[in-house]
């Protein structure tokens, strides 16, 4: 069993729960622990939702990016964090 954290644009997108959802889903199927950030409460700020985003990307044992991935500030973050610290990862295509 792989802890897999899913990452992709959320500022800006409406859909973005059901997008996320869809992933989570996928990836659950396959036997994998999903930590979704979509799931996150409304109501914190960026700074807050990061800090809980990266301790959740740090659990993982792989970081899945989603299409749109490039046009989040927060995962070309959490992608060039991976890249530094050698966390594997994948890039989902279709979500």
């Amino acid at each position: 069993m792989e802890k897999v954290y899913i990452a992709g644009k959320i500022t800006g997108d409406p859909e973005y729960r059901m997008k996320f959802g869809r992933a989570a889903r996928a990836l659950e199927m396959t036997g994998n622990v999903v930590l979704n950030p979509a799931t996150l409460p409304n109501g914190l700020n960026q700074a807050d939702y990061m800090h809980i985003c990266f301790a959740m990307l740090d659990c993982a044992d792989r970081a899945v990016f989603l299409p749109d991935w490039n046009e989040s500030e927060g995962a070309m973050l959490e992608q060039a964090y991976c890249a530094k610290t050698g966390k594997p990862v994948a890039f989902l295509a279709g979500v």
